[in-house]
C-alpha cells in the first residue's frame, strides 16, 4: 500500500506470534501501544502460528493450511504487523512461495504479503516515526536477529528509535549481526552447535559492557537470556518493543514476574 493510498488512520492487524502469546505477552501489549502511537487502529484477529516451523522442516501442507488461516484472518486490515522479524519474514517472503502456480491463491497470498511488516520497520519506514516518548536509564546492546536482518532489512530502524529514548545509551557489541544459535528447530536438532554459537554471542554481549541486551525476536532473546543466566552473567534481556513503549520496568526475560 502506498503512502498516498493509505487511510489517515490505518487499521493494523497485530500478528502477536506464538512465543509472545505463550511466553511474553508484554511484547504484544508494547507492540500495540507503539502502533497506536504511530496513529493507527490496532486489531488482533483470531490467529495461529505463522507456519515457519512446518515450512522449515519441509511440511508444506501444514504451512499452507496455516498460511490460508492467516490470509483469511487478516483480510480486513490495511497492514499486518508482527513484533518478530522471523515471523514477519515467513509471512512476507515465504507464504507466496507456497502458492506459486495457483493463480487465485497466488494473488491472495501476494496481496497479503504486501501488507506484512516487522514492527519497527513499520513504525519507521511506513509510518515515519523518528522518536518515542520513553525513558530507560542504562546502557543497552542490540542483537540483529538473522531473519529480520537478512530477509527484511531490519538494522538501522530499531537503533534510530532507541536513540530517542531518554537516559538510554547504545553500546554496540562485536558482531551484532552474527547468529545467536537459536534458529528455531536448529537449536533442538543441533544442540551442541547451537550452544557453541550462543556462547560466543554471550561473550560479545558481556564484553560490550551493557547491562541490557535487546533484540526484535523473542526466540533469539530467550536463547541468549538462557545462556547468560546459566553462566551467571549480569545482563538483563528484553524485547526492543518493551523499551520503546516505556515498559522497561517490567521483569526481564527469565526473571520471576511480580508476585512470584
Amino acid at each position: 500500500m502506498s503512502a498516498a493510498s493509505a487511510p489517515a488512520r490505518p487499521r493494523v492487524g497485530l500478528f502477536a506470534t506464538c512465543l509472545v502469546d505463550l511466553i511474553r505477552p508484554s511484547v504484544g501489549f508494547a507492540a500495540a501501544n507503539l502502533i497506536e502511537q504511530a496513529g493507527c487502529e490496532v486489531v488482533v484477529p483470531p490467529q495461529t502460528c505463522c507456519g515457519q516451523p512446518a515450512f522449515n522442516n519441509g511440511d508444506r501442507a501444514t504451512a499452507r493450511d496455516l498460511a490460508l488461516q492467516a490470509i483469511d484472518a487478516f483480510q480486513g486490515v490495511d497492514y499486518v504487523v508482527a513484533p518478530s522479524g522471523s515471523c514477519a519474514g515467513q509471512l512476507k517472503k515465504h507464504v507466496p512461495e507456497l502458492f506459486a502456480g495457483e493463480p487465485d491463491l497466488s494473488r491472495r497470498a501476494d496481496a497479503f504479503a504486501a501488507k506484512v511488516f516487522e514492527l519497527v520497520t513499520f513504525l519507521v519506514d511506513v509510518r515515519g516515526m523518528t522518536s518515542v516518548q520513553a525513558r530507560f536509564d542504562g546502557v543497552v546492546t542490540y542483537h540483529d536477529s538473522c531473519a529480520g536482518l537478512r530477509e527484511l532489512g531490519v538494522k538501522a530502524q530499531p537503533r534510530k528509535l532507541l536513540e530517542s529514548v531518554q537516559g538510554l545509551t547504545i553500546a554496540e557489541m562485536k558482531d551484532p549481526d552474527v547468529c545467536c544459535g537459536f534458529g528455531g528447530t536448529f537449536a533442538v536438532k543441533y544442540g551442541e552447535i547451537s550452544d557453541a554459537i550462543v556462547a560466543k554471542k554471550a561473550d560479545n554481549v558481556v564484553a560490550a559492557g551493557a547491562g541490557t541486551l535487546l533484540a526484535g525476536d523473542l526466540g533469539c532473546l530467550m536463547n541468549m537470556a538462557g545462556k547468560l543466566q546459566r553462566e551467571g552473567r549480569p545482563v538483563r534481556v528484553r524485547h526492543v518493543a518493551e523499551v520503546l513503549a516505556g515498559m522497561g520496568e517490567e521483569p526481564a526475560i527469565g526473571e520471576p514476574t511480580r508476585g512470584e
